[in-house]
């Protein structure tokens, strides 16, 4: 309620969904509960395969090549799955069925997003002219909304698949 407006207001709803789309795209996962999500991986030919989201809650099938296989053992939180034989085979396609995420939303990822919608909502267009000539076109562009140090905090400390920076 800090922008006394109605919970169903269109533009703060569409803020907040830019501000959640922005935030799962950064730490590229939806944070949130997500149950029965089937992903498509590619065999490795290494012990360990990454699933793309965590922490991991439940895997309910792995399949290779459209043939279940069992043991696989679980990291939770880092999302890892090892393979009961030692590798994944290489060439192969892996179908995993799991649950994964948190409910509720941690609280520090929550704020984030409802200070960046709030940053958003507040963000009139920006208006930009082209002139050539005779002729003048104006436009409206979405003016760019910075984040905070509790943003930059949020994602880092939720952000999976950091490459060079793990």
């Amino acid at each position: 309620m800090l922008l006394k407006l109605p919970a169903d207001d269109v533009r703060l709803l569409a803020a907040l969904r830019a501000a959640t789309r922005r935030f799962r795209g950064q730490v590229r996962h939806p944070v949130s509960l997500v149950t029965d999500d089937t992903v498509f991986l590619d065999g490795s030919g290494r012990a360990v395969l990454r699933l793309p989201a965590t922490p991991v809650l439940k895997v309910h099938t792995v399949l290779v090549d459209d043939q279940a296989i069992e043991g696989v053992r679980v990291r939770r939180q880092a999302g890892l799955l090892l393979h009961p034989d030692g590798c994944w085979p290489e060439w192969s396609e892996i179908t995993v069925t799991y649950d994964h995420g948190q409910d509720p939303v941690p609280g520090e990822v929550a704020e984030a997003v409802i200070d960046q919608a709030r940053a958003i909502y507040r963000t009139d267009p920006a208006i930009q002219q082209i002139t050539t000539g005779t002729e003048s076109v104006s436009f409206a562009a979405t003016a760019a909304v910075g984040i905070t140090s509790q943003w930059a905090a949020a994602v880092e400390a939720h952000r999976l698949n950091r490459g060079d920076d793990a």
